[in-house]
C-alpha cells in the first residue's frame, strides 16, 4: 500500500554511496529528506541531484538529513556523481541509496511488488514511479509526499519552504497560509479555541471568525 502523511516511514538497512545505513538510525533526532530516481544516468536528475548539493547547506541549517535512492547500484551512483560534478558543478555531498533489488521502491509503494529482475534492463519509464520526495520527522513520521513525472525537475526550495512550515507548526499553534515565506503572518490553528488564542497569541486580524491572523511567532 502506498504511503500517506502520518503513517511510520518504513525502516529499512541499505547500501549507500557513504556506506551502510539503518534508516531510522541514520535519522536519529534530525528531520529527513528522502529523494528518488527512476534510473542512474537520466538529464532532469542529473541536475536535481546537482541543485540539492549546492542547497544542502539549507537543510542542514534546518536539522534536516538528505538522502536519495536510484534504482541501480551505488557503484553505478559513484559514476554517476563524476557527471554530475562535470556537468552541474557539485557533486552528491550526501548519501545516494542503492536500490538495485527494487527492495526500498517497493517498501515505499513506488513500485509494484511484483517488479524483479535485472535494473540494468528496465529503463527509467519502467521505473517513472520512483520521483518521490518524502519529509520525514524526528519521529520517524511522514510529513510531506511530493510525486514528479520524469519530465518536470523537482522545486528544492519548495521542499525548504514545506519545511519551514512544518517546523514551525510542529512546535507552535498556527497553520501557515497560501504561499507563506519565513516570516510572513500566519493563522491560528483552528484547534485552539479563542480563549486560549488570546492566552498565547493576544490580539489578532480576523477576516472571518474562522481565520485568525496573527505575526509568525519567533
Amino acid at each position: 500500500m502506498a504511503l500517506t502523511i502520518g503513517d511510520t516511514a518504513p525502516d529499512f538497512e541499505a547500501q549507500t554511496t557513504e556506506g551502510e545505513i539503518g534508516f531510522h538510525d541514520w535519522i536519529g533526532d534530525s528531520w529527513a529528506v528522502l529523494f528518488s530516481h527512476p534510473k542512474d544516468f537520466t538529464p532532469v536528475c542529473t541536475t536535481e541531484l546537482g541543485y540539492m548539493a549546492k542547497i544542502k547547506p539549507e537543510f542542514d541549517r534546518r536539522n534536516v538529513k538528505v538522502i536519495g535512492l536510484s534504482v541501480d547500484t551505488t557503484s553505478d551512483h559513484e559514476r554517476w556523481a563524476q557527471d554530475i560534478a562535470e556537468t552541474q558543478g557539485e557533486a552528491p555531498n550526501y548519501p545516494i541509496i542503492g536500490d538495485a533489488d527494487f527492495s526500498i521502491s517497493k517498501l515505499y509503494g513506488m513500485l509494484d511488488g511484483e517488479v524483479s529482475g535485472d535494473p540494468k534492463e528496465r529503463t527509467p519509464a519502467d521505473n517513472q514511479t520512483v520521483r518521490n520526495v518524502f519529509v520525514i520527522g524526528p519521529d520517524k513520521k511522514v510529513k510531506l509526499i511530493l510525486v514528479y513525472p520524469m519530465t518536470t525537475g523537482r522545486n528544492f526550495d519548495e521542499v525548504l519552504r514545506v519545511i519551514d512550515s512544518l517546523q514551525l507548526t510542529a512546535s507552535n499553534k498556527v497553520a501557515t497560509p497560501v504561499n507563506w515565506h519565513q516570516g510572513d503572518d500566519v493563522i491560528i490553528a483552528g484547534s485552539v479555541s479563542d480563549d486560549e488564542a488570546k492566552e498565547l497569541f493576544g490580539e489578532w486580524e480576523s477576516p472571518k471568525p474562522y481565520i485568525r491572523i496573527v505575526p509568525q511567532p519567533r
